[in-house]
């Protein structure tokens, strides 16, 4: 006789982030190969895995920043396990863990009308673009390592960008194995900053933030030039910044995906006109 095994839902160790990343990059959405430790550090208790007995079948993020806002990623049930109910019980518990905060997520097209349902908001669209790497690298002498900016300054510059505390993401996001994170300056004061990470597919730029579209151009192409030549490159950008359409298009890049930044409150007041790369569909 069969013996039905519970389902139960936990915190995920780190160990079992790098599960929820591989079903990520099983349904098409491109992970970074070292982004794990920079997710979790961001908050080591907002990442929740739903198990039947000892099998993981479920996942979510509920990511807590600073006292106000909570970002709500990595929502994957396996397949063989869809349409048992499991998937709405983990996301009741990502919800309650949430529980206060506005809440924002990168909603796929296809979830957009059940993101709704619970309260989400669509805010503005984000386009997945794709190019190809390599090029000349600008001689701009005001593009320099980010690594040569003091830590509080960078924070100071990405503060606005966000809507609430993110330092320990950051400081990790900066640093990545195996990527490149460049500032700008202009009169000796830092004027946009943009990172490359290596992907299971080619190099994602993300963010990508400047205070006009030439400082942000200068900086793509500073940051595509380290891509290989001919590998892929893509840029996650808001479509309601045409500005940073236009940088994606003028450069031969293709939209390949979109999603809808959606809110559970009011849209954060954030510079979208200096907005030109989402950091990460995952985690805002």
């Amino acid at each position: 006789m069969m013996q039905n095994n519970p389902y139960t839902i936990r915190t995920m160790t780190r160990q079992e982030l790098d599960i929820a990343i591989d079903w990520a990059a099983a349904e098409g959405w491109n992970p970074g190969l070292y982004d794990a430790d920079c997710f979790h550090s961001a908050d080591p208790n907002g990442f929740l895995v739903g198990l039947v007995g000892d099998e993981s079948i479920a996942t979510i993020s509920v990511v807590k920043y600073g006292h106000s806002f909570g970002f709500l990623g990595f929502y994957i049930v396996k397949p063989a396990h869809r349409g048992k109910g499991y998937g709405f019980q983990i996301w009741n518990a990502g919800m309650e863990y949430l529980t206060g905060r506005n809440i924002g997520l990168d909603g796929v097209v296809a979830q957009q009308d059940n993101y709704k349902k619970s309260g989400f908001k669509p805010a503005y669209r984000n386009i997945r673009y794709q190019g190809t790497g390599g090029g000349d690298s600008p001689t701009d002498p005001g593009i320099v390592r980010l690594s040569t900016i003091p830590f509080d300054r960078i924070c100071d510059y990405d503060k606005p960008f966000f809507p609430d505390n993110r330092i320990r993401f950051l400081k990790c996001w900066i640093d990545l194995p195996k990527s490149t994170a460049l500032g700008i300056l202009r009169n000796h004061r830092l004027a946009g900053y943009g990172v490359l990470r290596i992907c299971r597919s080619g190099y994602k730029v993300g963010p990508l933030f400047a205070d006009d579209p030439e400082l942000a151009e200068q900086l793509f192409l500073a940051l595509k030039a380290h891509v290989p030549e001919g590998a892929p490159v893509f840029l996650d950008t808001p479509a309601v910044n045409p500005a940073a359409v236009d940088l994606a298009k003028r450069h031969n890049m293709t939209d390949i995906f979109e999603t809808a930044r959606m809110y559970t409150g009011e849209t954060p007041d954030l510079p979208i006109n200096r907005l030109f790369g989402v950091t990460t569909f995952e985690l805002g």
